[in-house]
């Protein structure tokens, strides 16, 4: 199943940073900062907005951030090669990002008595949302194939903005409901990531006596 996001849609959002993206490097900055920049921007953003009930701020705030995760890597991509350091920051910061996003949504839903299991749906959003990504991450070192899935951490963040921008917008079962779905696709998404994984995995057969 293919990804929310297009291939091409994806390919449009890293020609619009592109600018940036050279701007940056031009100036000294790493995609390594920008990495952290991104993450502390999110944070605030989910926490300082979010978590209050200021939700369309906290959206924007998040969303902007949000972008850097493709920033940093068009950087990298345009730097050359270099360490394995910034790709094990980059997941640490996803997750570190994650944590915020949904730790204000639930904060949030619980001061408004849990409306339509928001606070469940969140929850189960963020577990789903880690094991996504841990099957990709532990298929990798297996030398096993699970870059597949129709919500990766990109489909999950915009449809948490859709939710709270409904919410923002007085539909007080935006945010709730935006959750509900966001956990099912994330269950999916991790059958789809192991299904993928168990059809790579092709044991060689060891040749008879000659």
């Amino acid at each position: 199943m293919a990804k929310i996001v297009s291939v091409p849609a994806r390919a449009l959002v890293s020609y619009v940073l592109h600018p940036a993206a050279r701007f940056l490097l031009r100036i000294g900055v790493t995609p390594n900062m920008v990495t952290v920049a991104g993450t502390v921007g999110v944070v605030i953003g989910a926490l300082g907005f979010g978590a209050r009930g200021e939700l369309f701020w906290g959206t924007v705030v998040v969303t902007a951030f949000a972008l850097t995760d493709a920033l940093d890597g068009t950087m990298a991509r345009m730097r050359g090669p270099s360490g394995k350091f910034g790709a094990l920051l980059d997941s640490s910061m996803d997750r570190i990002a994650d944590a915020a996003v949904f730790g204000a949504v639930v904060y949030y839903l619980a001061g408004l008595g849990n409306p339509y299991g928001g606070v469940v749906a969140a929850l189960l959003s963020l577990a789903l949302g880690q094991v996504v990504s841990y099957v990709k991450a532990r298929a990798q070192s297996l030398g096993l194939d699970a870059d597949v899935g129709i919500a990766e951490r990109l489909e999950r963040l915009l449809i948490v903005g859709v939710g709270g921008l409904l919410g923002a917008a007085g539909l007080e079962w935006g945010l709730p409901a935006a959750l509900w779905v966001l956990a099912a696709l994330s269950l999916v998404t991790v059958l789809q990531r192991l299904i993928h994984a168990a059809k790579s995995d092709v044991v060689p057969v060891a040749d008879g006596p000659a």
